[in-house]
C-alpha cells in the first residue's frame, strides 16, 4: 500500500465558461520514504495537487487515499486532524510567530495536539536541536537570519513527528546559499529520520536534491522519474 493514492483525480474551479480544470484525471502515488519535487509551469496543478494532498482542498471528482484512508468522504474537522497527526507543513513565507521564541513557535502544534508543557519543551528543543539551531531557542524571528527562519519552520514542521512533509516553495525567500542548506537539511531528515518529504518548487536546482521529480503541465503529470540526487 503506498501512502499516498491518486486514482482518477480532477479538480475543477467555477462553472460555464469560467470553469478552470486544475487537475484532470491524474494517477500519482507516493511511497514511505520518497523525496518527491513537484514541478510545472504556473497554473500546471502542482500546488492544486500539494493542496489535495494536504487535506487542505478536496477534489471534484476522482479518489484520494493517505496512508490507505478515503479521504474524500472525511468531513472539515477530521480532514483537520489528519493534518495535525500526519503531516509537517514547510512554507515559503515562514509563517512564524513574530513575537514569540523559536522554541514557543516550534511548541505551538503540540498546543494544539495537547502535549503537556513539560514534554512539549522537550519535544520542541529536540526538533531545534535536528535543526542545528538548539542555541537559538529563545530568539525571536527578528533576531534570526531567513535561513535561520526557515529552520525554525523546519523544525515546527517535524516536531510533531509526521509521516509525511509538505514543502511549499520552501527555498523561494532564501539567496542561494541558504537554499542549500535548507535542502541539505530536508535530505537529511529523508535520509536519516525516514521522513517522506514532497516539496514543491520551481527550480531545477533544488529540485535535484530529491529521488524523483514530478512534472505536471496543464492538469495533469506530464513525468514522474526517479533519479540519482546531488
Amino acid at each position: 500500500m503506498s501512502m499516498i493514492e491518486f486514482h482518477a483525480i480532477s479538480k475543477t474551479y467555477g462553472s460555464g465558461e469560467a470553469e478552470v480544470r486544475a487537475l484532470d484525471q491524474v494517477d500519482f502515488a507516493v511511497e514511505q520514504g520518497d523525496f518527491i519535487a513537484v514541478m510545472g509551469p504556473s497554473g500546471s496543478g502542482k500546488s492544486t495537487t500539494m493542496n489535495i494532498i494536504g487535506c487542505l482542498d478536496t477534489p471534484s471528482s476522482g479518489q484520494y487515499l493517505l496512508m490507505g484512508q478515503e479521504v474524500g468522504g472525511l468531513d472539515r474537522d477530521q480532514r483537520a486532524l489528519l493534518r495535525r497527526n500526519f503531516l509537517g507543513f514547510i512554507f515559503q513565507g515562514f509563517n512564524l510567530l513574530s513575537r514569540t521564541t523559536a522554541l514557543e513557535n516550534v511548541e505551538l502544534p503540540l498546543v494544539y495536539q495537547g502535549v503537556a508543557p513539560d514534554e512539549r519543551r522537550a519535544r520542541a528543543l529536540e526538533a531545534l536541536d535536528k535543526v542545528g539551531l538548539g542555541s537559538r531557542a529563545e530568539h525571536q524571528p527578528s533576531m534570526l537570519s531567513g535561513g535561520q527562519q526557515q529552520r525554525v519552520a523546519i523544525a515546527r514542521a517535524i516536531v510533531t513527528r509526521p509521516q509525511l512533509i509538505l514543502a511549499d516553495e520552501p527555498t523561494g525567500n532564501l539567496d542561494s546559499a541558504r537554499s542549500r542548506e535548507i535542502m541539505e537539511l530536508l535530505r537529511q531528515l529523508n535520509r536519516d529520520e525516514g521522513m517522506t518529504v514532497l516539496m514543491v518548487t520551481h527550480e531545477p536546482d533544488m529540485a535535484a536534491y530529491a529521488t524523483r521529480v514530478a512534472t505536471f503541465v496543464d492538469g495533469r503529470l506530464q513525468s514522474d522519474v526517479r533519479q540519482d540526487a546531488v
